[in-house]
């Protein structure tokens, strides 16, 4: 069966000091394009898999530039809206040794946030498409937007299209109960959920101290008893390791039992993405029917080669994320 994923967020204009300085030391910055959906769908469409776009951007030069971004890597633009004034941006300050990142949004008023139900029409969006994916940031962006998402799963669910999403809860965007009312009913329609222990916690205030589990089966068993349309919730998560190293891990959770994949051991030229990689990853083993194991190596593998590659978009193959995943060759040269 032919795949059509349909992802749908903010595509940003995504800032950042070079040779990671601060702020305050910057006068030249790194510019580029990302966002938690459509970052997934670039890792698809390099995995050979048919995507197309959802989104509002302005019709102005640096909104052609955001298109010119994802029809680079031949991810579907068609359904893009043009309008508005500006375009959403944030500011990052990478990571660097125990100096952690930190993000500064300038989102307010962008394109996407003053868009109007009215103008995404899912019936000719969702024509022809089998999956769709979002995030927990976008109905966050404003509260037309969490109406827009909750419609989009509503028209998406009546065409039969699994869903998938990414709670990645930010409390820059909303509070904890704000999501937790939005969140509550968006899931119900929900197929697929990846969610890690921050999400858990920050829209649904799951406490996995006292359990005797492993705190990401335990989340994830909890989700589904709290939403018993999951057929699947997936995680991964990053552990430091030393200042400069971590260990990356990831867990699948599906009818009643957790796999869990290796652990890589890395260092990190930028994580940004990292978790839309995983997944791209995730959704690209249930369309080709991998079993839960081999599913959670190869997403895992996806979010561990998105550590290796600058800026939002995670440029790999599914012949290197394979090789990573299931080849005793790994990481040597390839010749």
């Amino acid at each position: 069966m032919k795949q059509k994923i349909i992802t749908f967020g903010e595509l940003m204009l995504r800032l950042s000091p070079e040779n990671n300085e601060r702020f305050t030391q910057a006068h030249t910055y790194e510019a580029v394009y990302g966002g938690g959906e459509a970052n997934t769908a670039v890792s698809l469409s390099n995995f050979g898999v048919e995507t197309s776009y959802v989104t509002k951007l302005p019709s102005h030069t640096i909104g052609q530039s955001a298109v010119n971004s994802l029809r680079k890597y031949g991810v579907g633009v068609e359904h893009i809206i043009r309008g508005g004034e500006q375009i959403g941006i944030y500011f990052l300050e990478k990571k660097t040794s125990q100096r952690p990142t930190n993000v500064i949004y300038n989102r307010l008023g962008s394109a996407i946030a003053l868009a109007e139900e009215s103008e995404f029409n899912w019936d000719e969006i969702f024509e022809d498409a089998t999956w769709f994916h979002f995030s927990g940031i976008t109905p966050a962006i404003s509260d037309t937007m969490a109406k827009v998402t909750l419609n989009a799963c509503k028209a998406a669910k009546e065409k039969g299209l699994t869903i998938s999403c990414d709670l990645n809860y930010r409390s820059k965007l909303w509070s904890s109960s704000k999501a937790l009312s939005v969140m509550s009913e968006i899931c119900k329609y929900v197929d697929i959920c990846i969610a890690n222990e921050d999400d858990a916690v920050g829209i649904f205030g799951m406490d996995a101290s006292n359990s005797n589990e492993e705190k990401n089966a335990y989340i994830a068993k909890e989700l589904t008893k709290m939403f018993p349309n999951f057929k699947m919730v997936a995680s991964v998560w990053r552990t430091e390791t030393s200042i400069t190293t971590f260990k990356l891990q990831s867990m699948i959770y599906t009818e009643g039992k957790a796999y869990y994949s290796k652990e890589y051991f890395m260092n990190i030229l930028d994580y940004i993405g990292a978790g839309d990689a995983y997944c791209a990853g995730i959704i690209y083993s249930l369309i080709n029917d991998f079993d839960p194991q081999k599913a959670v190596e190869f997403s895992n593998a996806a979010s561990c080669l998105k550590h290796t590659v600058s800026g939002d978009f995670n440029l790999v193959s599914v012949d290197e994320v394979m090789k990573l995943a299931f080849s005793a060759a790994g990481n040597e040269v390839s010749r």
